[in-house]
């Protein structure tokens, strides 16, 4: 699964780069063109956002890289009352 979300990521950053790119530099586009493009373009980077969370939370699970840093709750509610002081 995590094979099939690194390819729907790589293909949807392609798509943003590309008719961002388009979007942007085209001078000869009609309106509705310049609006799909830039709708698909937004599409692609939603979609690359989405995938590559997804690819971070699997490697993480896995144990292939690293967790983040993050507090407990407890810690974290510590630091909090800390911090005023």
């Amino acid at each position: 699964m995590t094979k099939l979300i690194a390819v729907i990521n790589v293909i949807a950053w392609a798509g943003f780069w590309a008719f961002g790119y388009i979007a942007i530099t085209s001078d000869d586009l009609t309106d509705s063109q310049l609006v799909v493009a830039a709708i698909l373009a937004f599409a692609g980077l939603v979609m690359g956002l989405f995938a590559y969370m997804k690819l971070v939370r699997s490697s993480e699970a896995t144990g292939y890289a690293k967790g983040s840093n993050q507090l407990d709750a407890a810690a974290r509610n510590r630091a909090q009352e800390e911090w005023g002081k």
